[in-house]
């Protein structure tokens, strides 16, 4: 079975639907309330697991009520918890979540113990945290230097590396941080936000991951939204990869969803352009469902929508 490592955030999610996100001062009534797991780091340990890989979870769960809901549930989910730590006296990260009726969404999160995961607590793990051959999947709700110390680590281990830049943090550019990244992987704002070009269109997108792929000489793979996502690399090109069709009832997750899977293909040794057809299919079943993790698909479910698309597809 494929190994995945997933270094990041375990959240509580607290989840409002409303016919559309209120705008600045407004207060909007009559939503229903979602709670439930979440964090970019949880959500994408639990889809790679899904997905079909062994995951070890290297993350920090508040010392409260919501972090021991999430250890608890986490170990049923089949996450390895084995390098997880518990801050003694602090709160566990808690996202607050809008979700328009047209699937968009707005978010806040308060970090918690997220943030006390710190560079040292990296450097003390054993070696057995970072499998050689395996993958490292990293996330940005955890600090900046945490996520370098990781990545170093792993590629040193002889590992592939992914760092999903959510949310977006120009610090990911300085020092040598982007030197130990394979495959980097922003949205369209991240892309924007990271190279200080505009990536509204493919076109632009194609022209911030070109720089981002020329600040560390990785991999880029931008993802599009409903468009799929582009890949770029000097060693394979530039591809645009389709995400199969489907009906969007809640985007909240997709990017971790899309993450999670392409990590577990990687691991399974898939090429990149095979990977990234892979990631976007788990991208897409994860819009199809209200939440995060509860959205997140099985791998019987993504071979099967991979199936019907490319049936779909055929002439």
């Amino acid at each position: 079975m494929p190994l995945v490592v997933v270094l990041g955030s375990s959240g509580y999610d607290l989840t409002i639907r409303l016919p559309r996100l209120p705008r600045p001062g407004e207060t909007l009534l009559g939503g229903d309330l979602l709670r439930g797991p979440g964090g970019k780091g949880a959500n994408a340990a639990v889809a790679a697991r899904r997905a079909g890989a062994e995951v070890t979870f290297l993350t920090a769960f508040g010392d409260d009520d919501f972090g021991r809901l999430l250890i608890e549930h986490d170990r049923r989910a089949g996450l390895d918890l084995s390098f997880a730590k518990t801050v003694p006296g602090v709160s566990n990260q808690v996202a607050l979540i809008f979700v328009g009726d047209d699937g968009a969404n707005s978010i806040a999160v308060a970090p918690g113990a997220s943030a006390r995961l710190g560079p040292d607590d990296i450097d003390a793990l054993p070696d057995a945290a970072f499998p050689s051959g395996g993958v490292l999947l990293a996330c940005l709700e955890v600090p900046v230097p945490t996520v370098a110390r990781g990545l170093a680590r792993a590629k040193a281990a002889g590992m592939t590396t992914i760092l999903n830049p959510a949310p977006a943090d120009p610090a990911i550019l300085a020092g040598d941080l982007l030197r130990h990244v394979d495959y980097l992987t922003p949205n369209q704002e991240e892309a924007a936000e990271l190279s200080g070009l505009p990536a509204a269109t493919i076109e632009q997108a194609v022209e911030a991951a070109r720089a981002l792929r020329d600040r560390g000489d990785c991999g880029v793979i931008v993802t599009l939204g409903e468009l799929g996502c582009l890949v770029l690399g000097r060693q394979w090109g530039q591809n645009l990869v389709p995400a199969p069709l489907v009906d969007a009832v809640d985007t909240v997750g997709a990017g971790d969803a899309f993450n999670g899977a392409l990590a577990v293909a990687l691991a399974e040794g898939r090429p990149p352009l095979d990977a990234a057809v892979f990631a976007c299919a788990a991208g897409s079943l994860a819009v199809t469902k209200p939440g995060a993790q509860g959205a997140l698909a099985s791998r019987a479910d993504i071979d099967r929508l991979l199936a019907e698309d490319a049936a779909r597809r055929t002439p």
